[in-house]
């Protein structure tokens, strides 16, 4: 971990060490800044690379420059991290922000990985009056969720958004005569997996698409070879897996093994990771998924030699790691604008104001963040955004996808 963390908390088996600058604990010199998050478990590989490895780059970012700027305090003041490991469970979750709001008494909490987990936090943050900056969020319940919860703001659009960017894509293909209208689908059975799955069922109805294949899987499954083969012999040139990063990763390799390489591939949560084109190399090239990032921006390449330099070498995922720390500077901006730990006044600067980050200005209508990448892809050994085709930096779509080498 990097030299910027030196204080170890380990009150209980779930407390995590984490090491910070060297602060006083007490009064206005410092913001207590806590978190649960999925350490080990089966969301660890999401959240270490997706949130993880974002907050620390913002905890140093901050505490190098001396802190957030408090008014009511006259000076900067630094940020102290108290963690915890949810252990991709949601009890363990619910215990831990319990702990955190009543024992910890933390100045702000910042959000655990993964749909399922924000659905689950979403009350107790509320209830406490935290901002919750759901940044692993895909669900058609945000703009109903963001009612509910008005201290709760969601940046990676809705499970519809997501579907409809992609089958504009592939309607698009398919108008050009590249493709026909037979898709085979599979999907988690996990929050994520049956939000995006449902939003996808009803977009390739409306667009007059055939699912000729269509299951789900467990969440830990240990061999998806039976759904891939069921898959391919539907001849179906659209393959679409609406999964997590173990299984994004299982899927890839065992397609290879199967040599299923229909036109389109498409595997959902951890295709945009580093650990993809560390691991299948040439063969990423013309997978899509999830998310995506303007990767010419000179922000967001600063950012990510920030992010390999305080986490060992790795670099951020090019989808919702950089609205991660982008939430973070929203929250350090909405502060700042405040002048001092008032989270109910730092929730309504977040719904009223503009704020710049690292992908750009960001502004929320109704708790929401508008056009969010939904589609991107590996072309050239770079994973671009390709839809919606209007964001800055947008790629056109690399077809067909290559054969596996």
């Amino acid at each position: 971990m990097h030299g910027s963390f030196t204080r170890i908390l380990a009150a209980t088996a779930m407390l995590v060490a984490v090491a910070l600058p060297p602060v006083v604990a007490n009064g206005q010199d410092v913001i207590k800044i806590g978190w649960a998050i999925s350490k080990t478990g089966p969301y660890a590989a999401g959240a270490n690379i997706t949130l993880l490895g974002a907050y620390k780059v913002w905890v140093k970012d901050v505490n190098d420059a001396g802190g957030i700027m408090l008014q009511s305090a006259g000076k900067k003041v630094p940020v102290e991290i108290i963690e915890y490991d949810d252990r991709s469970n949601s009890e363990e979750l619910i215990k831990a922000l319990e702990r955190l709001i009543s024992q910890d008494k933390v100045d702000f909490i910042l959000p655990p990985w993964s749909t399922a987990f924000n659905l689950a936090a979403g009350p107790i943050l509320n209830r406490g009056g935290y901002p919750h900056l759901a940044v692993t969020a895909t669900t058609d319940r945000a703009p109903e969720l963001a009612k509910r919860w008005p201290n709760s703001f969601w940046l990676l659009g809705t499970a519809t958004e997501a579907a409809v960017s992609l089958v504009d894509l592939l309607t698009k293909l398919r108008a050009e005569g590249k493709i026909d209208g037979n898709v085979a689908m599979i999907s988690v059975a996990d929050q994520f997996g049956i939000d995006v799955s449902a939003a996808a069922r009803d977009a390739f109805k409306k667009a007059n698409f055939a699912i000729a294949y269509d299951k789900s899987y467990p969440l830990g499954t240990q061999d998806l070879q039976p759904l891939l083969t069921d898959a391919m012999r539907t001849n179906a040139p659209t393959f679409i897996a609406l999964s997590y990063p173990p299984d994004t990763l299982m899927i890839n390799e065992q397609a290879k093994v199967l040599n299923y390489s229909p036109k389109v591939f498409y595997t959902a949560v951890g295709t945009a990771f580093p650990l993809f084109k560390q691991k299948f190399g040439a063969n990423a090239e013309g997978v899509m998924g999830t998310g995506g990032i303007n990767a010419d921006s000179q922000e967001f390449k600063d950012y990510v030699k920030r992010h390999a330099a305080v986490n060992n070498g790795m670099e951020p995922d090019r989808w919702a790691n950089p609205v991660g720390y982008a939430s973070l500077q929203i929250l350090q901006q909405a502060i700042e604008r405040v002048g001092k730990l008032d989270r109910a006044a730092v929730v309504k600067e977040i719904q009223s104001g503009s704020f710049d980050t690292i992908i750009g200005p960001i502004k929320f209508v109704d708790n929401l963040r508008k056009n969010a990448w939904q589609v991107g892809q590996w072309q050239g050994g770079e994973y671009y955004g390709v839809a919606p085709g209007s964001n800055a930096g947008a790629r056109p779509l690399a077809f067909p996808k290559p054969a596996w080498k």
